[in-house]
């Protein structure tokens, strides 16, 4: 099965602590679309594979009309085979949505959302210069369910300079009591080259230290689990039946198509990645061209060491597939660190994989560094 990824790269107001490509011109929106048309309409022979997930990330692809992302669909409808029950999310900023469009992004044929909501604090909101409020959030959460969309997901995210381990909890509550079908929790991470790592690097920002960090990752952990949702990855957690499976695309290794600027796709062992510019990519586009910045071909060494990495930090390193696929016995090349990792109760055998516990998922960098490490002797 293949994932498809679109870009779509703006927004109302970047967020300081955002590195994913995106500009406020919102004036440049119908001809990127028109653009990404002549994109999705090249990349019509790359593979073969019926997609089983869509995705359009940003930016904020909620600017975009419903009328807009109808004719994208088509389009990729129309040099694609779906799959009868393909997963489609659109990213949206809570601020964003109308009872309207959420009507509208349905009948085109999005069935699942994803809510960039990261708190419910305002002061927090502020401090990330998130354009929507805390009752935002709440409304849309109450508007897509009466879209009649049944699989939404949160963004939460932890650690940040004002949070206290009483306003996550607190954060934690309020979303909860929103019932989301999935929820996806981050840690700050003060990214080179934005502005939040700037203030960093001046002192006007004071990350929280390892350890508090550490235990606020602990805290949502322990509440989403007990909640009921499954953490199938280091910062996801799932309803039963709602796993995101374009995400499990990414971290199974499998193949994605992606098209606007600065996407990445894989397909048949090779990575491209398409220009991080909206000029650079849209010349390339309308000259004809693949819009690639760059591409690369990955070797058996590459390809083990990103399975190893992608299917860890996930729901498991399948046995047998590294078996059949690299000659590699897992319980016999991992040891002796398996064993005292299965001892600790950090690494279970389930499915047929090596997973990651919940205490494992605690400590995944330094496992993932030791599994790299031991595969690659």
């Amino acid at each position: 099965m293949l994932g498809y990824y679109l870009h779509i790269p703006f927004c109302d107001k970047k967020c300081t602590y955002c590195d994913f490509y995106s500009i406020e011109s919102k004036g440049l929106v119908e001809r990127f679309v028109d653009s990404l048309l002549r994109e999705i309409q090249q990349r019509a022979a790359s593979n073969e594979q019926s997609v089983s997930s869509i995705f359009f990330g940003g930016g904020t692809p909620s600017l975009l009309t419903p009328e807009q992302l109808s004719t994208i669909l088509d389009s990729v409808r129309s040099t694609v085979v779906l799959a009868a029950d393909c997963e489609i999310t659109m990213e949206c900023n809570p601020g964003t949505v109308t009872p309207e469009n959420l009507i509208g992004y349905r009948a085109a044929g999005v069935n699942r959302l994803s809510f960039g909501v990261q708190s419910f604090v305002e002061e927090e909101l502020r401090f990330l210069t998130r354009i929507h409020s805390a009752d935002e959030a709440d409304d849309a959460m109450r508007l897509a369910r009466a879209a009649g969309f049944t699989n939404v997901n949160m963004d939460l995210m932890f650690a940040l300079p004002p949070q206290t381990m009483e306003t996550l909890a607190y954060n934690i509550d309020r979303m909860l009591a929103l019932q989301p079908n999935h929820i996806s929790a981050y840690s700050l991470v003060y990214e080179p080259g934005t502005p939040l790592h700037a203030q960093k690097v001046k002192g006007a920002v004071q990350p929280h230290p390892e350890e508090l960090d550490a235990d606020m990752y602990t805290m949502v952990i322990d509440r989403l689990t007990s909640a009921g949702y499954e953490q199938y990855e280091v910062s996801n957690f799932a309803r039963p039946g709602h796993r995101c499976r374009h995400n499990l695309t990414y971290w199974h290794g499998e193949d994605y198509l992606a098209v606007g600027p600065s996407a990445h796709g894989l397909v048949g062992g090779t990575r491209y990645w398409n220009h991080r510019s909206l000029t650079a990519w849209t010349q390339k586009v309308d000259a004809g061209e693949l819009p690639h910045a760059n591409t690369e071909t990955l070797g058996a060494a590459e390809r083990l060491t990103e399975l190893a990495f992608l299917t860890l930090r996930a729901d498991g390193m399948p046995i047998q597939q590294f078996a059949e696929e690299f000659g590699i016995d897992l319980y016999t090349a991992l040891q002796p660190d398996l064993g005292y990792w299965m001892d600790e109760g950090m690494i279970v055998e389930q499915n047929g994989k090596l997973r990651l516990t919940a205490r494992g998922y605690q400590v995944c960098d330094p496992i993932t560094l030791k599994v790299e490490e031991l595969l690659g002797r």
